[in-house]
């Protein structure tokens, strides 16, 4: 999983220092209805905490059957809109170094173990740790969104 690794580990080499200069203000402000950028961040430190869930204990077995994630509830629960934003960043930012060092630390034999959420359909390690990336990127889009300067 060196590709998700390295693909993670550069984005925590430059995204930190770009979130760090946005302002309090920028980061509790709701945007047409959606999520403020502080609660698009905790749903991404709840990404990194129900994938560290998922990451480890799919080494350990050949098939899990994990619960959903109910994503507005857990971001409401949290109140993430009334976290300070550098203490936002510096958890998401420790949480997914550790991501890291368990992605280049899955043995291949375990990518091919697997896994469904909610009931859904079987998918293999490999491909949750993937789509983790895919969705993180997908999210830092939404963070980069009505901000002068571009980040």
């Amino acid at each position: 999983m060196s590709t998700a690794a390295d693909r993670l580990a550069a984005l925590l080499t430059s995204l930190p220092q770009k979130l760090a200069g946005i302002s309090e203000t920028e980061a509790a402000e709701k945007r047409d209805g959606h999520w403020s950028k502080k609660e698009i961040l905790g749903h991404l430190i709840d990404s990194a905490s129900n994938n560290h869930q998922r990451f480890v204990r799919a080494q350990l077995a050949s098939h899990l059957d994990f619960p959903r994630y109910h994503q507005n509830e857990w971001v409401a629960v949290q109140r993430y809109a009334a976290e300070p934003w550098p203490d936002l960043v510096n958890l998401w930012l420790l949480y997914n170094r550790h991501l890291v060092h368990i992605m280049r630390a899955v043995p291949p034999d375990c990518l091919t173990h697997t896994i469904s959420i909610g009931g859904a359909e079987s998918i293999t390690l490999g491909f949750l740790i993937d789509d983790y990336l895919t969705h993180l990127e997908h999210h830092i889009e939404q963070l980069k969104q009505n901000r002068q300067p571009p980040l």
